[in-house]
């Protein structure tokens, strides 16, 4: 089990600049993103658009957090993504910034359940089931899901944590796992 650092709150500047590339990185990803969302809104799959696509919209913060151990750090890899997104001229503009605050908490949840002690598996699989009903919850209201059949808020709640499961779990799993072996993180 990976430990967070003896100081949760400190942040280096190595630290600082390694977040500022994992949010520019992912704000470029996330608007580029938008056209695979935009892609399958205008098909019959219209209705499962968002919850197909939400995965990749909530790497940045697990990656964050896993790689550097700090706490908040899955919040504001997500907010500066957002920012990043939305300077990009995001067809959502600012509700971009409000997204990454909501993503970046169900996130950030996840890994605090285990105390901000266990960076890898089992904090990701929390982080992902958090970032599910966190994110389900805002757009139970904001998306206007509580008009759908139960059969259908069922369905796209099983398609969001997949999504996001495979996305902003397994994914960054692997993306760290590579980036751990070249040692570029090692103090």
């Amino acid at each position: 089990m990976q430990t967070v650092s003896e100081s949760k709150h400190t942040w280096s500047l190595r630290d600082v600049i390694f977040l500022a590339i994992i949010a520019i990185f992912f704000g470029v990803i996330y608007q580029l993103w938008s056209f695979a969302y935009y892609a399958i809104a205008a098909t019959p799959l219209k209705p499962y658009a968002n919850d197909l696509t939400i995965g990749v919209w909530l790497m940045a913060g697990p990656l964050a957090g896993v790689l550097l151990k700090r706490i908040g750090a899955t919040v504001i890899a997500e907010i500066l993504a957002a920012a990043v997104e939305m300077m990009l001229f995001s067809s959502w503009g600012a509700a971009n910034l409000i997204a990454g605050f909501v993503q970046g908490i169900g996130n950030e949840l996840g890994f605090a359940m285990t105390g901000y002690k266990n960076w890898s598996k089992l904090g990701l699989l929390l982080s992902s089931i958090m970032a599910t009903i966190v994110t389900f919850g805002w757009d139970w209201f904001q998306s206007g899901y509580s008009a759908y059949h139960f059969g259908m808020i069922v369905t796209l709640f099983i398609i969001r944590f997949i999504s996001i499961g495979f996305f902003a779990g397994i994914l960054v799993y692997w993306i760290s796992q590579l980036v751990a072996k070249t040692n570029l993180l090692k103090h």
